[in-house]
């Protein structure tokens, strides 16, 4: 996925820039300088362009504090993973040396960069740019972070600098199974991947953080070709201060994405923690397969009353991944290791899975029948028919009359009979609501 990083001087309004593209109020956004130290990041989606963005703080190129060093070192980092760059400066304080000094550490490299000059809030106001010329750039774009003046431009003109070709399709078209391998640090990811290769691939080690990019290894057992990607650990956000940490958790995500089924790593000893349960709920949010492993089982199977609530709290936490099979093994000492990959073909069977409209009719009007669907409105919600669009995962679309009433209880009981029907009970399931063609009434 292409990585874009908004960089510039502190408090030009990156954080505002970001939360306005994402459409959601991830970053952190304050009128103190500084204020965003780390990187935050989100996933985008422009003009049918899918890219990550990476919010940094700001650059200061004098050390005049601890914090500022390691922002400034956030910049530079985020300057060399991301593949586009762009710039904002501000037009109210105009011009400043700090501007001319990044621009001139941003020619040095070769990659895209998009120069944009912010709290402009009209066509009016851009002759307060002019001054920003001197830096001797021939496309400088008036925006307002605040009021969305000039940004669908930006933006259109980024998304064009976007490959058409995400690496989505790429897995779609290849006969292997990718398998991103993740979870929090130091759960005994890298000693896993190992186990599964039966050779010392990754580097383990005691330490957490010792992974810090994506590893992808190639193997092939019994015909079938596997990719396992060996992810770095994502910690939660709070800690996640160290230089490398954040790209390290853009890498991991990153990796989900370009994998069909995720195995997420937990410790049996540890337990379960929130951060399981974010990482779980990026995979969810990817529609990608998921296998629930316990790492580290041996340490806890010599009580059977403590193993049972383990796997019961496993279960509730998870409860939003009911199909995700759950497995128990030991990474270090390899015992049910063997189990893996017979569950991630499995899982991927079903993921790829394809069904005959005619039997997604008939499982649709047996669903109807079980249960009648509610009145909406004062209207009965009426279904006419169905037919799967696309696999990985199975997804369906449903022709209605009131596509957007339908309430999610009974698209949950929809799923869950399909789920039965279909034999689906390891992968996920997608429903798409569709209203009838144009020119048909509803009675």
């Amino acid at each position: 996925m292409t990585l874009v990083a908004i960089v510039g001087r502190p408090n030009v309004g990156k954080s505002t820039l970001f939360n306005r593209i994402s459409r959601r109020t991830r970053a952190l956004v304050d009128d103190l300088p500084g204020v965003t130290r780390d990187r935050n990041y989100a996933q985008i989606q422009w003009d049918g362009k899918s890219f990550a963005f990476i919010d940094t703080g700001g650059y200061v190129s004098l050390d005049s504090s601890f914090i500022e060093k390691q922002a400034r070192e956030q910049v530079l980092l985020a300057l060399e993973e991301a593949d586009i760059i762009l710039f904002v400066a501000d037009a109210k304080t105009g011009l400043h040396p700090e501007d001319v000094l990044l621009v001139d550490i941003l020619r040095r490299t070769s990659k895209p960069i998009l120069y944009a000059v912010n709290k402009i809030d009209g066509p009016e106001q851009t002759r307060h740019m002019a001054e920003f010329y001197e830096l001797g750039i021939d496309r400088l774009y008036p925006i307002s972070s605040a009021h969305g003046f000039g940004i669908g431009e930006l933006m259109t003109d980024l998304a064009e600098l976007i490959p058409d070709s995400p690496e989505g399709e790429e897995i779609e078209e290849s006969g292997e199974i990718r398998i991103s391998i993740v979870g929090r640090p130091n759960v005994g990811k890298s000693t896993l991947v190992n186990q599964i290769l039966g050779t010392q691939r990754v580097i383990v080690s005691p330490i957490p953080g010792t992974t810090r990019d994506a590893v992808d290894t190639t193997f092939e057992r019994h015909g079938q070709r596997f990719v396992l990607i060996d992810t770095a650990g994502i910690r939660r956000k709070g800690r996640t201060r160290e230089k490398l940490e954040k790209i390290s958790i853009i890498k991991a995500l990153q990796s989900i994405d370009r994998s069909h089924i995720a195995l997420i790593v937990l410790d049996a000893v540890e337990g379960i923690t929130d951060q399981d349960l974010h990482i779980a709920g990026y995979i969810q949010d990817r529609a990608r397969g998921c296998i629930i492993g316990i790492n580290k089982w041996d340490a806890v199977d010599d009580d059977p009353r403590r193993t049972r609530q383990f796997l019961a709290e496993v279960r509730e936490r998870f409860r939003f991944f009911p199909f995700a099979p759950i497995l128990t093994f030991s990474a270090l000492t390899g015992k049910k290791v063997g189990k893996i990959l017979p569950t991630v073909s499995d899982v991927f069977r079903q993921y790829n899975e394809r069904i005959t409209t005619g039997i997604v009719n008939r499982a649709l009007e047996q669903s109807l029948q079980r249960h009648e669907p509610p009145m909406v409105g004062g209207r009965r919600l009426k279904f006419y028919y169905a037919t799967q669009a696309s696999v990985r995962p199975p997804t369906f679309i449903l022709f209605c009359n009131y596509p957007d009433l339908v309430h999610f209880s009974y698209e949950r009981f929809l799923v869950n009979q399909f789920r039965e029907a279909f034999h689906l009970d390891k992968t996920p399931i997608r429903l798409l609501f569709r209203g009838r063609q144009r020119g048909s009434r509803d009675e």
